[in-house]
């Protein structure tokens, strides 16, 4: 027997079906949904519904935008000869915010699994080489995620882009600042070892 109406149910089921939403969670947000004014209901689908329809790839660098090429990839002001490889849109955000990188990105848009039955032809590593084939590349930064599936992919990435002469790079890891060694476990430990430099 349902406790709340079909529509209500639905609201929640497509709520629960969210990355990191769970069912109370999905409740709470179809509940709220429920006891907003109709204007701020409404502008809220018409938001889903607009960025759904406009929103779509970047033609260079695969990141969302609304024009066929994103502010990033339209920029003079960026270094062109350096892509860095992430995995997701929300890495793109992530490295901007530290305001360093002044070079331009390519989103996978996922990383291998052979587990999740994701293989290359799944992930946007043909857009990837096009853009290097065309010559103007001299470094790709590889800024997967530090798991098992984020080094597999580098990697495979990485022994792709050796014909074509250009450097290679992974991003350094190491111990988060403000952490203590004896909390670091041995993996990240000797990567700090290994990725060291001169001071």
């Amino acid at each position: 027997m349902a406790f709340f109406p079909s529509s209500l149910e639905n609201l929640i089921d497509k709520f629960a079906s969210l990355p990191g939403v769970g069912k109370k969670s999905a409740q709470r947000l179809a509940f709220h949904m429920l006891s907003l004014p109709d204007q701020e209901a409404d502008a809220f689908a018409d938001a889903i519904t607009r960025a759904k329809h406009s929103v779509h790839f970047c033609s260079v660098c695969q990141n969302f935008t609304e024009d066929e090429i994103c502010g990033i990839c339209a920029s003079e002001r960026r270094d062109h000869s350096v892509i860095c490889v992430v995995s997701e849109p929300r890495d793109v955000l992530s490295i901007e915010r530290g305001r360093e990188y002044n070079g331009t990105y390519h989103v996978l848009h996922g990383v291998l699994s052979p587990m999740s039955h994701i293989g290359p032809d799944d992930i946007k590593i043909k857009e990837l080489l096009n853009r290097v084939a065309e010559g103007e590349v001299e470094e790709v930064i590889m800024a997967t995620n530090p798991d098992t599936e984020g080094e597999a992919t580098a990697l495979y990435i990485s022994r792709l882009l050796k014909p074509f002469n250009i450097k290679v790079t992974r991003l350094a890891y190491g111990i988060p600042v403000g952490s203590n060694l004896e909390f670091a476990d041995d993996a990240t430990l000797n990567r700090a070892i290994e990725g060291r430099t001169e001071m």
